[in-house]
């Protein structure tokens, strides 16, 4: 099947020392925050792309970026046992919360319970409230890495995604696990309800996309060989109606969120895309552009356009 659009690399962002790890939404939307292995955490504006602006500086690796618009804060997850929490406004860090020693890997948060939920490398699930600016609870889910959160867009639930292969599906109040869901063979890097919730989609080290059925009772809708080695992330467009796949085979792959066909394939050979591992995705809503990053240190901005027909 011919592709439904065209994909042009509209340039590439650099200024990063170290792999480029995390990208997360800022305030505007034709804005976003980069950060990586080099500790830094950089503002970008997509109508002026050359220019990345520092926004902090921190002492180890940063994996997980989140916007909390409320508060205009970005809480920073490093390696360094604490998250930072970065008051925009003031352009200060407004406080340092201690952590278990163990990276952190991804972020999500409530803002109907005030709650952030922080997926940690020792396989604990870590609680901050954000009104009292505290960590209250501490759930140890696995011996091994909690890789990756995701929130369902209107139930109490929270995906969990672990490096012992298996999704938890947990209560968002109490934590407990409602249910496991096994059938990857990897890792599980990356988890994404679609915007109205009915499907979670999944991705692992096992390099396969999987689509589980929310309302019945999450059951495997499909198994996708996607990438050819670890897929690390899952963005969906701001239409909700394709969604997008980044590998460490250097690829991004783009889909459709109704079939869960692929639609497109951006890499090297054709598009002059990353040479090595891409490690997240940003879909903006300016322009319906695409932002990826990568271990080559850079950060590419894509333009997906329907073709004339």
């Amino acid at each position: 099947m011919a592709s439904p659009f065209q994909v042009q690399k509209i340039t590439t962002l650099t200024g990063h020392r170290d792999c480029v790890y995390t990208l997360e939404r800022a305030p505007e939307p034709q804005k976003f925050f980069s950060a990586g292995a080099d500790g830094m955490v950089a503002q970008w504006d997509l109508t002026q792309p050359e220019n990345g602006e520092l926004v902090a500086k921190v002492s180890s690796s940063v994996y997980a970026l989140k916007y909390v618009p409320e508060r205009n804060w970005l809480l920073i997850g490093h390696n360094h046992n604490s998250l930072e929490v970065l008051d925009l406004s003031a352009k200060a860090i407004l406080k340092t919360i201690l952590l278990p020693p163990a990276a952190i890997f991804d972020i999500q948060y409530s803002w109907s319970s005030q709650r952030a939920f922080l997926a940690l490398g020792d396989g604990s699930l870590v609680v901050i409230d954000l009104e009292k600016l505290e960590m209250v609870k501490v759930k140890r889910l696995s011996e091994k890495s909690a890789r990756c959160l995701a929130l369902h867009p209107s139930k109490p639930e929270l995906a969990l995604g672990l490096s012992n292969q298996r999704i938890l599906i947990l209560d968002l109040e109490t934590l407990e696990v409602k249910r496991a869901l096994e059938g990857h063979t990897g890792s599980v890097f990356t988890v994404a309800y679609t915007p109205e919730g009915n499907y979670l989609l999944s991705g692992s080290r096992d390099a396969h996309l999987r689509v589980w059925e929310v309302e019945n009772h999450y059951q495997e809708h499909a198994s996708i060989i996607a990438h050819l080695f670890t897929l690390n992330h899952i963005a969906f467009s701001p239409n909700g109606l394709l969604f997008a796949t980044c590998s460490m085979d250097k690829s991004v792959k783009v889909w459709d969120a109704q079939t869960f066909k692929l639609l497109k394939v951006i890499d090297k050979a054709r598009h002059a895309g990353h040479g090595s591992s891409v490690n997240k995705l940003f879909w903006s809503a300016h322009w319906n552009q695409l932002v990826s990053c990568s271990d080559d240190r850079s950060i590419a901005v894509w333009a997906l356009t329907l073709k004339e027909l």
